[in-house]
């Protein structure tokens, strides 16, 4: 383990071994930091902190802090970040509350660049790309493997579908379902992330089952009940498209249609 003279540890807070605590930074009574994480300069954690082993947090980061809702009254609320993200400079990750489930999530393997802001509640998954200044708001979740451009801004209660990817710039008020592009603001869809499949393994077969999914989800002049179910009609030779079914039948703000 290695702290900089210059940076202040609460004696309570726990640090695994090969942890790196650069100059300036501060880590507060009830953080937890994995094996062999990295924190860089003028980095501050606080809060009932859980981190991961093998994580980078670049300078200038905050991380745990209070959560930006004016009902917050100082529960014990909390923050996990698991395994191997990198998160660079100037991010904002905040506890969560206890009008939900108390605590903010961040999953494994997740590459977190400048600027962004992970607000109370949010349960991001894994494998996600979030570039800079993307910023989601309470209660947003997140599925694996997705991809949100610059400057994307997401609406509170939003859910975003796994292998997905948004455009710089847009603004998403609605769900974005899983394997969809989306851009705009508001955000409308644009085809299926097509390329992204190909590079995660997606069979050929799978990919234009996909394309049908979308086409029937988008062009078919289906209602969403109906193109659900047409959907699952191909499911059975297409496993892939179960991820898409599940999150259509989930009650939310509705999808960006």
């Amino acid at each position: 383990m290695s702290v900089h003279s210059t940076a202040i540890v609460h004696p309570a807070a726990r640090l695994g071994k090969g942890v790196v605590v650069g100059p300036y930074s501060t880590v507060g009574e009830h953080v937890e930091i994995g094996d062999h994480t990295v924190i860089g300069p003028h980095v501050v954690i606080t809060g009932h902190t859980r981190i991961g082993s093998d994580n980078r947090i670049f300078q200038f980061c905050s991380i745990g802090e209070q959560p930006q809702d004016k009902k917050y009254a100082g529960e014990p609320t909390g923050l996990e970040i698991g395994d191997r993200n990198t998160i660079r400079e100037f991010c904002t990750f905040n506890c969560g509350t206890a009008q939900d489930v108390g605590v903010t999530r961040l999953g494994n393997d997740n590459w977190i660049m400048a600027y962004v802001h992970l607000a109370h509640d949010c349960q991001v998954g894994n494998q996600t790309i979030f570039a800079n200044n993307a910023q989601i708001a309470g209660h947003v979740h997140v599925e694996d493997w997705a991809i949100l451009g610059a400057f994307t801004a997401v609406h509170q209660f939003v859910r975003i579908g796994g292998h997905s990817i948004t455009a710089m710039g847009t603004i998403l008020l609605q769900d974005l379902p899983p394997f969809v592009m989306a851009s705009g603001n508001p955000a409308e869809p644009r085809a299926i992330n097509a390329e992204g499949l190909k590079r995660r393994g997606f069979s050929a077969d799978a990919v234009a089952a996909v394309k049908r999914a979308y086409k029937i989800l988008y062009k078919s002049g289906m209602k969403l009940d109906e193109a659900r179910a047409g959907i699952a009609a191909e499911s059975a030779a297409v496993p892939e498209l179960a991820l898409l079914i599940d999150f259509l039948g989930l009650a939310g703000r509705g999808i960006i249609r």
